[in-house]
């Protein structure tokens, strides 16, 4: 499974913006969980959001919870992450990744996107 995560850029806060991961490889539909993490300068990579391989079940860190939205088009085997009111502290490197179990951790995840930035300014 190859990841390729889009969609950053630097917005202003209370600004919105949503990323993508594009995934290929013939084992990626219905076969994996995704996930959403961040990570900036000299802390680990932090938890963001997940969705199960079918879709029906969803997973937030509480700092994002009812501000971002995590969905999957298993059709065109991309998933979003909707990025709404944003705020400085949002600021960090995004990375998707692919979990055949687990959500909430990143030694969880096979597969690993190359990451898209996002910079919020205050």
């Amino acid at each position: 499974v190859q990841l390729q995560a889009s969609g950053g850029g630097l917005v202003q806060a209370g600004g919105s913006l949503r990323l993508s991961c594009a995934a290929s490889g013939r084992t990626f539909s219905r076969r994996y969980g995704m996930g959403w993490f961040r990570q900036v300068p000299e802390k680990e990579r932090e938890f963001v959001a997940a969705i199960s391989w079918s879709g029906g079940s969803t997973y937030y860190a509480d700092s994002v919870k009812g501000r971002f939205t995590i969905s999957r088009d298993d059709a065109k085997n991309t998933v979003y992450l909707q990025m709404n009111s944003l705020k400085p502290e949002d600021t960090a490197v995004y990375y998707c990744a692919a979990t055949g179990g687990r959500y909430y951790y990143a030694s969880d995840y096979d597969y690993w996107g190359q990451g898209t930035l996002v910079t919020v300014s205050s």
